[in-house]
């Protein structure tokens, strides 16, 4: 009998990776976890690939049931972590008993929660993706008594801390990194509003796009001709004639025909995909270089990670993935 991982309280949760990038070309949206970062991390915790599958977990409580012994990571919002009712600790690999309950609620701070394996689980693949996408019916949230068969075992282990990382900051009003977009000139002295002011994410968000409404006056396109559709980057800022900016999400559609003022970095999209409906952001400005430099720095420490973990596994005997 395959050894499984048994939900018993699914809450609002997908199967997801890194999604579909290169698909865009033959019309298919990114999709994919949307805390990026988070979902990296988990899996580099637990030394999987990072584009192995995961657990996207939104807002709501959920709990699952091993049937061996495994390694997990947790991994994105602050949440309440227990193991058969005691506490485990975020961004860290946590040792959990075949049988136990594995319960994750309380997300009140940010919006989305990882939840690796070690070994990671079989999943069902559409062009290279486990990633759910709505337009094409692929995917689907889990539901109560849903098992997940896994890859790999692990030994019986104590619950010794290898590491742990530092968690994210949440502050009450997030900062979203732009750099220009292609109509940026578009916009004249209208710009600076984009940065001057707070903006409160729409209850209509999702993974497609949020909804931002600003608390004065939105940037204005000052040249009149038409914008044709065309194709348009994750990220992608845009301004339509009402009363809200669009910032297209993982999810998006890869045309559109609104002009395009900025466009979230990739650090950006990771924040994105912890704000809550209600909750207010404000944008900040980097230059390509700049947001270039960032990502970087986040890559390389994602490999250095990666590199403390193969030597933890090593001397505690648990099993590698092969590269």
């Amino acid at each position: 009998m395959a050894d499984t991982l048994t939900v018993t309280v699914p809450g609002v949760t997908t199967v997801q990776d890194l999604g579909r990038p290169g698909r865009s070309r033959y019309g298919l949206p990114a999709n994919g976890a949307l805390d990026q970062h988070s979902a990296r991390v988990a899996n580099v915790l637990c030394g999987n690939d990072e584009r192995a599958p995961l657990l996207e977990i939104t807002a709501l409580d959920f709990a699952c049931v091993p049937s061996v012994d495994v390694l997990v990571a947790v991994t994105g919002a602050p949440a309440e972590v227990t193991v058969d009712g005691t506490a485990r600790p975020q961004w860290e690999p946590v040792p959990v008993p075949a049988g136990s309950v594995v319960r994750i609620s309380g997300i009140r701070v940010g919006l989305r929660v990882y939840l690796a394996v070690l070994g990671a689980f079989d999943a069902e693949y559409l062009q290279g993706s486990c990633a759910p996408d709505t337009v094409l019916g692929f995917g689907r949230a889990l539901g109560k008594g849903d098992q997940l068969t896994l890859r790999r075992t692990c030994p019986s282990l104590a619950h010794v801390p290898f590491f742990r990382l530092n968690a994210p900051v949440f502050p009450a009003t997030s900062t979203v990194d732009v750099t220009d977009g292609p109509d940026r000139a578009e916009f004249g002295a209208t710009v600076p509003r984009l940065f001057g002011q707070r903006f409160t994410v729409s209850p209509q968000s999702n993974h497609i796009g949020l909804r931002l409404r600003g608390t004065g006056p939105l940037p204005r396109r000052t040249a009149t001709g038409e914008v044709l559709s065309r194709g348009v980057p994750v990220g992608a800022v845009e301004v339509p004639a009402g009363d809200e900016l669009l910032v297209l999400h993982r999810g998006r559609g890869v045309t559109a025909g609104y002009p395009v003022l900025a466009v979230v970095t990739a650090a950006g999209l990771a924040v994105l995909g912890q704000v809550r409906p209600g909750q207010s952001l404000r944008f900040r400005h980097r230059t390509l270089e700049q947001a270039v430099v960032e990502h970087r720095a986040r890559r390389a420490a994602i490999e250095a990670l990666r590199t403390r973990v193969r030597t933890a596994f090593q001397a505690l005997r648990i099993p590698l993935e092969t590269p």
